[in-house]
């Protein structure tokens, strides 16, 4: 055998562990983008839970729909997530993705109720540029896909933020009080029920009030309580 092609042939067998240990060392930023480029909404994140549940036959009262805060809410509070309360929170989502995740994460689950809380990531552009118009079409569209299935809608306020420390030098206290305002209006014609966090986390200026959030974006213990109060009688009402 030639040299030339015995080289060629010791290359091509160390391709298979090279395309391994890439892998291997495939950095979180990385999986994400993979991840988008393979299940842009995130269909497969919670698709063996909802199997287990739908197969169980469990009762489920809520859906809670929305992003990382969502997802620390219902990781973090599970005296709050009783049985019947069930979280798909994603992180680092946004309201299209979430958009094309109702039928799969909340609609096949047949709750009485759904939460939809959403908009921090459009804010910060985390899968593209949205405009405020656009943030609030998707919420509309969310809130009529579950109230076409018989689904009564909770809307909850944006949580408050000066700033994000992901996308440094971005403002978002404007935009995300006007997609609350837009959902304060919303939810009164719509025959939702608009969830407002503002008073017991916001500050006159738009931030989060002190203890209120780790990052100034997710709560803590503290945050998610004050929500809580907020969201506890609304619930009680509801029997969920």
């Amino acid at each position: 055998m030639s040299m030339v092609r015995r080289g060629f042939l010791a290359g091509m067998l160390l391709v298979p562990a090279a395309a391994c240990a890439g892998k291997w060392q495939e950095s979180g930023d990385e999986k994400r983008q993979r991840q988008l480029k393979e299940d842009w909404p995130w269909l497969g994140h919670y698709a063996a839970d909802n199997e287990k549940l739908i197969a169980s036959g469990r009762k489920v009262d809520i859906v809670f729909m929305g992003d990382s805060i969502t997802q620390i809410w219902a990781d973090s509070r599970p005296g709050f997530f009783t049985p019947g309360r069930i979280g798909r929170g994603i992180g680092g989502q946004t309201t299209p993705q979430m958009v094309l995740r109702m039928m799969a994460d909340v609609i096949r689950l047949r709750p009485r109720l759904v939460h939809i809380m959403a908009g921090t990531n459009d804010v910060a552009g985390n899968t593209g540029r949205m405009t405020v118009q656009q943030s609030c079409d998707n919420l509309q569209a969310m809130t009529e896909l579950a109230q076409a299935h018989g689904i009564a809608v909770l809307l909850g306020a944006v949580p408050p933020a000066d700033h994000f420390p992901w996308r440094p030098g971005l403002d978002p206290v404007d935009p995300i009080r006007r997609i609350n305002l837009f959902l304060g209006n919303y939810a009164r014609h719509a025959r939702a029920t608009f969830i407002d966090y503002t008073g017991v986390l916001a500050t006159e200026a738009g931030a989060m009030k002190p203890g209120m959030a780790f990052d100034g974006v997710h709560p803590t213990g503290q945050g998610f309580a004050a929500m809580e109060s907020v969201l506890a009688p609304v619930l009680k009402a509801h029997r969920a």
